[in-house]
């Protein structure tokens, strides 16, 4: 899709950036794993095949790609790059009372900075019909094909950020009713990953051995909005510590608030 071609998605655990070629040789590498093709049902393409993909997905307006990068752990939690308002790890935001801000640190990186950040899996959102279609929906998935970084709630976190921005975006703004996910029986992980998100079971397709879940959710906040100030001579788009000043729009659902990242521009 075009309308993220520049767009950079920054989180607390990562930082979603466009698929674009220098991905693909990684990409490559990954769907070359006889379990990552099982998990994804997915076919075997050749390289030049995965470049061909690319391309065709950086265009197509029907799927929003994004790549995976980690951002580090912190060590220290008031280490002067990254300001945190509290100690308590987003991984637990299921904890939280719905709708409560979840804070995030203080955004210093660059887009070079970015660029060094390892690349740990994808995360698409497919778009099947027109929004004006009852029949309209928008399918999740979310792939973290290092095994280093699985458990680290850097899935969850990614899934919070592509959804709000599809939620949020004012050339999106997908109906929350819409998102559905479909995965396998067996694959119980990443069902619970999703109910964890407020995703229900609605549908088990045992011919296709899949269960379909969709979104439940209660309302937006959108109380507390993105601040954007004047800084260096550049209006800035950051993270502010306090209350008032803290990027959040929270989605209130059954069982967790979610957290909309910093949009950055990436060249």
């Amino acid at each position: 899709m075009r309308l993220n071609s520049r767009t950079a998605i920054a989180g607390s655990k990562v930082v979603l950036v466009p698929y674009r070629k220098e991905h693909v040789p990684i990409y490559h590498q990954w769907m070359s794993s006889p379990e990552l093709l099982r998990l994804t049902a997915s076919e075997p393409l050749t390289l030049e095949q995965e470049y061909d993909m690319q391309e065709k997905w950086l265009v197509d307006e029907d799927k929003l790609t994004f790549i995976i990068l980690a951002r580090p752990e912190l060590e220290n939690k008031h280490e002067a790059r990254y300001h945190h308002t509290d100690d308590h790890d987003q991984h637990h935001s299921a904890s939280q009372q719905p709708g409560s801000a979840v804070p995030l640190p203080v955004l210093t990186l660059t887009p070079e900075e970015i660029s060094q950040l390892p690349m740990i899996g994808d995360v698409n959102l497919f778009f099947k019909g027109k929004p004006s279609e009852p029949e309209f929906e928008v399918e999740a998935e979310v792939m973290i094909a290092d095994p280093a970084y699985r458990r680290t709630g850097r899935a969850s976190e990614s899934l919070q950020l592509i959804l709000t921005y599809a939620l949020t975006h004012p050339h999106l703004l997908v109906p929350p009713h819409s998102f559905v996910v479909r995965i396998g029986m067996e694959n119980e992980p990443s069902i619970r990953l999703f109910q964890g998100l407020g995703f229900e079971v609605v549908k088990t397709v045992e011919v296709f051995g899949e269960v379909e879940l969709r979104l439940r959710l209660n309302e937006l906040n959108e109380s507390l909005a993105l601040d954007e100030f004047e800084g260096g001579g550049e209006k800035d788009r950051t993270l502010r510590e306090g209350d008032g000043d803290a990027l959040q729009h929270a989605v209130e659902g059954p069982h967790t608030t979610w957290i909309k990242g910093v949009e950055l521009e990436y060249p």
